[in-house]
């Protein structure tokens, strides 16, 4: 038997990841590379869930600092840290953060007491450099994302931008319709000669929108101008509702080129107009919805909110009005006041989609899964090709447990958009989890041709490239993601697995030792560290591994079954049995811990206990050879010659093959 087959290996972690379930256990005598390629997975998808965790907060960070909210930033920050105390750039940016704030509030005290000129001036010298130092860590943390991320990011914006395309049309539908409604309104009211004025006016608009379209601004002002010179008198509701009109207008050429000249004169435009739209009749919501989108631009989320709301409430059948103030409550956090906001959305139109998915996504933060699910559906049943709801419902079907479900989803936001790399990679993912080694090394492997450095990827192909026994391209892949990310532990583990794997003890040893240095709390490679140093008769450095392990998770199973592997082999018989009986305890259904068990209760001359375990072991696998022979021995040593017999005979006559037969027919012959 070969030092592969006697020593033990990983455990599986048996985490939820938001994408996938893993893990596995293993213990002495099983093949190490099998069990430790499903445990690799496991550990690296919760270390995935945990990095995207870590991008989201840094990304929430940066919106605050955007809004001049140190304090919030800081909150984030700190629960990073307390999650993984060694994070640098975490650690960095949060020193950074903490000098602006402690300069910024001298610069209040130096004001408010010194009196001094110069003092103030130094202060305020000081808090610019600390701004700019601040913009430097940020801009350092986002150099050091690999491309495959920022193309990832890319990919995801133009997810965003397209179905922010389709709410700007329906925006412009639903403000169309309102127009139209509101102009027969007015044309039915107005006498004949009044009609023939307004609909001058109206057609003279129709032409600076139509000019504004094709981005001539200065003709359409002209042509607005003629419009404002021609209202008819006396009919102020009927001039709001075209100065309103023409804000909603020029705010479209915004919408489309926000960083242009155009678009500057344009918003600059849209603002006056409806503000002027607003003090000529306090009831009109079309100037409410628009001077809310410019704030909401602007990222004034109070004013924003203020003016959705008051839309809302002077048209309370426009189902954009209260989408957009949802959308405003959510980036305020406000999660309870956006759900009442989209509620509202889709009770005014069942039919749309958008305004079902906002709602799936706010649920979904409100801890209300089943909810959010039933919402993610309801957008999908209104558009069956919506790829990002497919993939929130694979996502929610996951953390239900329901791997073959979010098979289904992943697959179904594949054939809707099959250059998505998220639901390419949870869907291999999820095929891991499901023991589906080659279609997820399909699917990673579609996620690599789009994105062939990163990281992640290339970790969840090492893990799957393990499990097919492919060890030598498992290697490369493993290599490929530590050079992603040579701080994750995560990483250097895995290469350790790998490198193992292909029979280079002294690298994986190398590499399992890196990982215990980037997360010293991370058992896993201290764990793997000992069993190599007992398969390479290192007792010494396999107890101080393992003790470590121990002394950090005391019930873990492998860590007390290594434990009792390597007292048994320096003889320390006590300390043998204490760990084993710990190893069952937290899996008394294994056969091997028991046989292992039975063999150093007997070492320590306790056949009694010994004789017990042997049977619970032969209980759990009744061809457990080495049991039945041992257990034969047993009876011997306890002067029982009758029972002896009746087990090595029974030994012979079931396995006439038993290697260690010649043994048994001596201690037969000798009974």
């Amino acid at each position: 038997m070969d030092r592969r087959t006697k020593t033990t290996i990983v455990a599986g972690v048996g985490i939820i990841l938001f994408l996938i379930l893993g893990g596995g256990l293993t213990f002495l005598l099983l093949e190490r590379s099998i069990k430790a390629s499903e445990n690799a997975l496991a550990a690296g998808l919760a270390a995935e869930r945990a990095e995207q965790n870590r991008l989201n907060s840094i990304n929430l960070v940066r919106e605050y600092l955007a809004a001049g909210d140190l304090n919030r930033s800081l909150d984030i920050l700190d629960r990073l840290l307390i999650d993984n105390p060694d994070d640098e750039d975490v650690r960095q940016l949060r020193e950074l953060i903490l000098r602006a704030q402690q300069t910024a509030a001298q610069t209040r005290n130096g004001a408010e007491g010194a009196g001094s000129d110069e003092f103030g001036l130094q202060l305020a010298q000081r808090l610019a450099e600390e701004q700019r130092l601040l913009r430097e860590a940020e801009e350092q943390m986002l150099l050091r994302e690999t491309a495959a991320a920022q193309r990832e990011a890319e990919a995801a914006r133009r997810e965003v931008e397209a179905a922010a395309r389709r709410e700007a049309e329906a925006a412009r539908v639903e403000a169309e319709a309102a127009r139209r409604k509101a102009e027969q309104e007015e044309l039915a009211r107005a006498s004949q000669e009044m009609q023939a004025k307004m609909q001058i006016v109206n057609d003279l608009i129709s032409q600076g929108k139509a000019l504004l379209e094709k981005g001539d601004l200065a003709a359409a002002a002209q042509i607005f101008a003629e419009a404002r010179s021609r209202m008819p008198p006396g009919e102020t509701r009927f001039e709001a509702q075209k100065l309103a009109d023409m804000a909603d207008a020029y705010y479209s050429v915004f919408a489309r080129e926000p960083n242009s000249a155009n678009g500057a004169e344009a918003v600059r435009q849209a603002e006056a107009l409806a503000g002027e739209a607003i003090t000529k009749d306090a009831s009109q919501a079309l100037p409410h919805h628009t001077l809310g989108k410019i704030s909401q631009d602007r990222r004034d989320w109070n004013k924003a909110i203020a003016e959705f709301k008051e839309a809302a409430r002077l048209d309370s059948s426009n189902y954009l009005y209260s989408f957009d103030l949802g959308r405003s409550y959510f980036s305020t956090r406000r999660f309870a006041d956006a759900r009442g906001a989209f509620e509202t959305t889709v009770k005014q139109n069942p039919q749309f989609e958008a305004g079902w998915y906002n709602l799936g996504g706010t649920l979904r933060i409100l801890n209300r899964q089943d909810e959010a699910l039933a919402a993610y559906r309801q957008a999908i049943a209104v558009k069956d090709d919506y790829a990002l709801a497919h993939r929130e419902v694979g996502r929610l079907l996951l953390a239900k447990k329901n791997p073959k479900g979010a098979l289904e989803s992943f697959g179904n936001a594949l054939r809707h958009n099959p250059n998505d790399l998220a639901s390419l990679r949870e869907l291999g993912a999820v095929q891991s989890e499901l023991g589906e080694y080659a279609a997820a090394e399909g699917s990673f492997a579609k996620a690599l041709q789009a994105a062939s450095t990163d990281g992640q990827t290339n970790y969840n192909m090492a893990v799957v490239k393990l499990a097919l026994k492919k060890n030598t391209e498992a290697l490369d892949f493993a290599k490929r993601a530590v050079d992603s990310n040579a701080s994750s532990a995560v990483y250097a583990y895995t290469l350790a697995l790998t490198y193992e794997a292909a029979d280079n003890d002294e690298s994986a040893a190398t590499a399992y030792q890196n990982a215990i240095s980037l997360d010293p709390k991370y058992m896993r490679p201290r764990i793997n560290l000992g069993s190599l140093y007992l398969s390479q008769g290192k007792f010494e450095d396999a107890l101080r591994c393992l003790g470590d392990a121990y002394a950090v998770e005391p019930a873990n199973f492998e860590v007390n079954n290594n434990l009792g592997a390597v007292y048994a082999k320096i003889e320390n018989w006590t300390s043998s049995v204490e760990h084993y009986e710990r190893a069952l305890a937290a899996e008394s259904n294994n056969p091997t811990v028991h046989l292992n068990l039975a063999r150093a209760y007997s070492s320590a001359g306790n056949f009694v206990k010994a004789q017990s375990s042997y049977q619970d072991a032969l209980r759990l696998d009744p061809e457990n050879w080495d049991a039945l022979f041992e257990l034969g021995k047993t009876f011997v040593s306890l002067g029982k010659p009758e029972d002896a017999k009746k087990h090595l005979q029974d030994l012979l006559n079931r396995n006439t093959a038993y290697r260690g037969k010649a043994d048994a027919e001596r201690i037969l012959a000798g009974l």
